[in-house]
């Protein structure tokens, strides 16, 4: 047996003892999702309040819509960025931390500010920083658990970050009365302060695939068969085993495309409260709205994610656009009041069935070296797509009343879900 193969086969033989990344990080799930928990509730708690502390300091709705569309572009561009950065660099960590870092410095500093415009500054600050550190932070949680347990990992994730958006808006009910607005935005300090010590010492850094050693594999000995001759470099796959990893595949474009075209229909859940506040119920209990939706997006997440380990993704991602395509036909259906709370508590189901899923569909159907740009290209194209659903929801509400967006919503998610079939379909044929 030549030396090459020797090195080889005990480089496998040692390979074999080494723990895997889901052996020996599954920690970093939970601390992943400890910090989303605190984050979030520092986030909820500061712009929970925000639109009647715009109004406090005499700024209106159009500053408001300035400020959120500014904020939501940047985020947007900067997942984009995050994402091919990711798979670039070789510590990933430092990104995620110093994301945290920045969002809950600014946070704080809104009790300080005197006009709109320092407001569009901290927003500006705290969702280019969530957008750096989003994407290589789904890109670790991929890399810290096996990919049997991505969807788990994910949806774990996301219901304790909604529990976060629970956390948070009751504990700015609980302070404003008794310490103010600008008491409120200081109190986030201390959630903000603990994500950010969570995140430093309870992530730890994932290791990174490396496509090269994937590709010597192909030409390695079997370690079964460890006396078989080398093969002979003219008949080494590297190259283009490389090549095409580096590549994004079809499957990934289709569901961008499904996803895409979903997104046009979905508008900012603003519209929802102006529906119902359009049938009476009072733009005063929105909060409770939001609370009674996110009570189900909590509670379902986790398990939404775990059944998407065990089944058809694409099957559950459907399931979700078909809720969602349920929730706005109700909504332009308007039958009462309570068909609207009821709807309302259903409609936690489409973001549990979707969000956690979706990224999990989209991890596994690129190279683990290629995750980055894949998520990345994913968040920055839906967050485009919903911004411009807002826009056509809005104009269509001006233009032929408040039922024909929610029907016009309603039709392409109805369409989008069996999109999302069908791709289940070709990848059984």
């Amino acid at each position: 047996m030549g030396l090459r193969a020797s090195v080889i086969c005990s480089k496998i033989a040692m390979d074999a003892r080494i723990p895997t990344s889901s052996e020996s990080t599954p920690r970093n799930v939970y601390a992943f999702g400890l910090t989303s928990l605190l984050n979030d509730t520092a986030s909820e708690m500061a712009y929970w309040v925000l639109p009647a502390f715009l109004a406090s300091i005499g700024a209106g709705p159009a500053q408001l819509g300035i400020i959120e569309g500014v904020a939501e572009s940047v985020a947007s561009i900067a997942k984009l960025f995050s994402g091919y950065l990711a798979d670039r660099v070789s510590r990933r960590k430092p990104l995620v931390v110093g994301g945290y870092v920045v969002a809950n410095a600014v946070k704080p500093m809104l009790a300080l500010v005197s006009s709109w415009r320092q407001i569009l500054g901290i927003r500006f600050a705290d969702r280019f920083a969530k957008g750096i550190r989003g994407t290589a932070r789904d890109v670790m949680v991929a890399e810290s658990v096996d990919s049997s347990r991505i969807g788990s990992a994910y949806g774990l994730i996301q219901a304790m970050d909604s529990a976060g958006a629970i956390l948070g808006p009751l504990a700015a009910l609980a302070l404003i009365g008794h310490f103010g607005m600008r008491g409120v935005f200081w109190a986030a300090a201390v959630p903000g302060g603990l994500a950010i010590l969570v995140a430093s010492f309870g992530i730890h850094e994932t290791r990174r695939p490396d496509s090269r050693s994937r590709a010597r594999d192909l030409t390695a000995p079997d370690e079964q068969h460890c006396d078989a001759p080398p093969r002979s470099p003219k008949a080494s796959p590297q190259n283009a085993f490389q090549a095409s990893e580096l590549r994004l595949p079809a499957g990934f474009y289709y569901v961008l495309a499904v996803v895409t075209l979903f997104s046009l229909g979905n508008s900012s859940d603003m519209f929802l409260v102006l529906r119902a506040g359009s049938i009476g119920i009072p733009v005063a209990q929105a909060p409770l709205l939001g609370l009674v939706f996110n009570i189900t997006y909590t509670l379902v997440s986790w398990p939404a994610g775990k059944f998407s380990d065990r089944f058809s993704r694409s099957t559950l991602a459907a399931s979700g656009y078909f809720v969602f395509a349920i929730v706005y036909l109700v909504f332009a259906l308007a039958p009462s009041q309570l068909a609207i709370w009821t709807t309302m508590a259903f409609y936690g189901l489409f973001y549990a069935l979707t969000n956690p899923v979706l990224k999990a569909l989209i991890v596994e159907t690129v190279a683990p070296e290629v995750r980055g740009r894949a998520l990345g290209i994913y968040f920055f194209l839906t967050s485009v797509t919903t911004l411009l659903a807002s826009v056509i929801t809005g104009e269509l509400w001006k233009v032929y009343g408040a039922q024909i967006p929610f029907y016009f919503s309603s039709a392409i998610a109805a369409v989008s879900a069996v999109l999302l079939l069908l791709r289940r379909e070709r990848a059984r044929s």
